[in-house]
């Protein structure tokens, strides 16, 4: 596997690939890497020539500067994992290669940066308003920034994303969409430990206690799906957030059952035809989030 640090070189890596016509499959991370990622390598490396990864800590889309500095990192075990699963390249660059100053100073001031999308006005419209985004103001704006900055570096014919974080995705899809870009983004199951607790990069900080109290998430995701005919939506919504009440340890911060294509809460399952049932909750200083598909 080879490793870039540069925008030129793996720039100039990659023109290499497509002057001999391989196809580019990309998988972006922030490290800390799992076996949901390496799922996604695995897609990728059956869909594409060449699969590239990346791993970078963005830190334009936290909004709690402390989530940040204990976020994950684990690039030993990174490397290793990316290159068993046959990742042909990683670009893992520094934060001062993907952002000026200016863009980390407007960051600072908690001002949002639309400069990334060369002039052109992004509006994430309803989707970014509700569940993450009524949450963590500005999260997405960071996100969309950051992947934009990837996308533009990579060019990857397509893009792997894990349902687990599911607004992210639409984000995605709507961003390519909005800047017209000849990228195809495949979202990909999650991928669950064997208590049922989605894979996430933030479970290296629970305590071996604490994972098996987050069991209780995915329990009451698929107690949601199983009833979701035989429940009003109301009736599912106090029933998942008394289950919520029952972990004295987990602190909700939202239960959504929401249309999967808007995200936007449904009264009644025939409002839409795909539903999403939605789920964060913080468990002792980590957040987690987690989703079903209903219909």
């Amino acid at each position: 596997m080879k490793i870039f640090k540069s925008i030129i070189e793996i720039k100039r890596y990659l023109n290499e690939q497509r002057n001999n016509n391989r196809t580019i499959g990309f998988v972006p991370t922030m490290g800390a890497l799992h076996q949901g990622h390496i799922s996604l390598i695995s897609r990728a490396k059956a869909e594409c020539d060449i699969v590239v990864s990346s791993i970078f800590v963005n830190p334009t889309q936290f909004n709690d500067l402390d989530d940040l500095a204990k976020y994950p990192r684990t690039p030993g075990k990174d490397h290793q994992l990316l290159e068993s699963a046959g990742c042909d390249a990683l670009f893992s660059p520094e934060v001062q290669e993907m952002y000026t100053p200016q863009e980390l100073k407007l960051k600072k001031q908690r001002i949002e940066d639309k400069s990334w999308s060369n002039g052109k006005e992004i509006n994430f419209g309803l989707l970014e308003k509700v569940m993450e985004g009524a949450h963590r103001p500005g999260h997405f704006n960071g996100v969309a920034q950051v992947v934009s900055k990837l996308f533009k570096i990579i060019e990857p014919d397509k893009a792997y994303f894990g349902q687990k974080d599911f607004q992210q995705l639409a984000i995605i899809k709507s961003l390519v969409q909005q800047l017209d870009l000849p990228i195809e983004i495949i979202s990909c199951p999650i991928v669950r430990e064997l208590n049922g607790l989605a894979m996430s990069s933030r479970n290296e900080r629970l305590t071996k206690e604490e994972r098996e109290r987050a069991s209780i998430i995915s329990r009451t995701l698929f107690k949601v799906q199983e009833l979701k005919n035989k429940k009003s939506v109301g009736e599912l919504k106090t029933f998942a957030e008394s289950e919520m009440e029952k972990e004295p340890n987990i602190e909700l911060e939202y239960f959504e059952i929401a249309n999967a294509l808007t995200l936007q809460p449904l009264t009644d399952m025939e409002q839409a035809k795909d539903a999403v049932a939605c789920i964060a909750v913080k468990l002792g200083s980590v957040r987690l989030i987690d989703n079903v598909i209903l219909t």
